[in-house]
């Protein structure tokens, strides 16, 4: 978990926009998915390559999101970052530029169909009416070249929750691109992960002044079951 939370200029910056602290203030679980992201084995797994230690800190909170969206008849959708092996999914700006050779070579085999760390984390709770879609850049939309917009749109959702790692890279470029989509969008505080406190609160700011909400795993679960 991340200690910390909204700044209060932040807070006092949505009060004059909006006149109240949160975008949305009720959820209909019909027509909400929750969006799972990249809590595979290459993030969570302990000594994996791109591990991120508090993402298993989030786990728990988001097996209980799931369970309560279940069932209230919401939609779960697992999010998953495929760069390999064939080379549609290379992503050549990132494992060309923005990575040296050795660590983007094992960052993309970590995250092959096929590796072990390509597996979503054990400890999370998946059943059998849950969808998994692949994406190869780091929003889930663009990433999965529309196909996940699609599934969300012919199963009527509107709102989409985010939770998973990394909070200030695909988590947030996920949620980001939600909102532009017209998606009711929340980010979910403690069920969200990031590489350290000042990135995932700063994350977290961003998305509630200029794209959608953010609330805890308590207060969602609220929501869900109200």
């Amino acid at each position: 978990m991340h200690a910390g939370g909204i700044p209060e200029d932040v807070i006092n910056r949505c009060m004059a926009r909006r006149g109240r602290l949160h975008t949305f203030e009720s959820i209909d679980p019909a027509h909400t998915a929750m969006l799972v992201v990249d809590m595979q084995n290459a993030f969570v797994a302990e000594g994996a390559a791109a591990e991120i230690p508090s993402a298993r800190g989030v786990v728990p909170n988001i097996n209980r999101i799931n369970a309560a969206l279940r069932q209230a008849g919401g939609l779960v959708v697992w999010i998953v970052s495929t760069y390999g092996p064939d080379e549609e999914n290379r992503w050549p700006i990132m494992y060309d530029h923005v990575f040296g050779e050795e660590q983007g070579k094992a960052f993309r085999a970590s995250l092959s169909t096929g590796a072990p760390g390509h597996s979503v984390y054990a400890p999370l709770e998946q059943h059998a009416d849950d969808i998994t879609v692949s994406k190869n850049r780091f929003s889930a939309f663009v990433g999965s070249g529309g196909g996940l917009e699609e599934l969300l749109r012919e199963r009527g959702i509107d709102t989409v929750l985010v939770t998973g790692t990394v909070t200030s890279v695909c988590c947030e470029s996920t949620a980001r691109e939600a909102a532009m989509r017209n998606f009711k969008t929340v980010m979910i505080t403690d069920a969200n992960a990031g590489r350290d406190d000042e990135e995932h609160w700063a994350s977290l700011s961003n998305i509630l002044l200029g794209f959608g909400d953010v609330y805890s795993t308590d207060e969602v679960i609220g929501l869900i079951e109200a």
